[in-house]
């Protein structure tokens, strides 16, 4: 006679799906419910304080780029036009429409100011003009290296600004800040 022969199953599982789906049977009663509604008071409760914080932390630096980049065309402009000076030998000068609010090296294509930010300028007499509801201030630069001299501020509301120098002997161009 032949033993008998006796076979156990024992638990295992062949591919990850099965233990998935072995897994999600038990917790089954616990994923149906939902959310409660503290839950989601809670979540919309934080969307609104990031609705509410997010727009004026936008505006701050959108103004604090529009400064930079203006400062920045301002001393890249008045070296262009110094530079321009040096190399065709001939007058060049950067101009600054305080009525229009604009400024740069050519009076037919100024660059416009943006709207928060305000500009002080302080030349010579002579290169100061009234025309055509423009009140149109100059820098000169010289061919021989020199210029009439003066400043640019770029200012921002409540923050200080900078100060953009023109040496009238050099016609070298540096800033420095101005406190607020």
């Amino acid at each position: 006679m032949a033993p008998p022969v006796a076979t156990a199953r024992t638990p295992t599982f062949a591919t990850p799906a099965e233990a998935g789906r072995a897994r999600r049977g038990a917790n089954a009663a616990a994923a149906a419910r939902g959310f409660t509604l503290v839950e989601l008071m809670v979540a919309l409760a934080i969307a609104a304080m990031a609705i509410a914080v997010v727009p004026p932390a936008l505006q701050k630096l959108r103004e604090g780029m529009a400064y930079r980049d203006t400062v920045r065309s301002v001393v890249t402009g008045l070296r262009a036009a110094r530079e321009r000076a040096l190399v065709e030998g001939r007058e060049t000068r950067f101009y600054v429409d305080l009525a229009g609010r604009r400024y740069g090296p050519d009076p037919q294509a100024l660059r416009a100011l943006p709207e928060p930010l305000q500009m002080h300028v302080i030349v010579a007499g002579i290169e100061m003009s009234e025309a055509s509801g423009q009140r149109l201030a100059a820098i000169r630069f010289l061919p021989q290296g020199g210029a009439t001299g003066g400043s640019v501020d770029v200012l921002r509301p409540g923050a200080g600004g900078v100060r953009i120098t023109v040496d009238w002997l050099s016609a070298a161009v540096s800033q420095t800040p101005l406190p607020s």
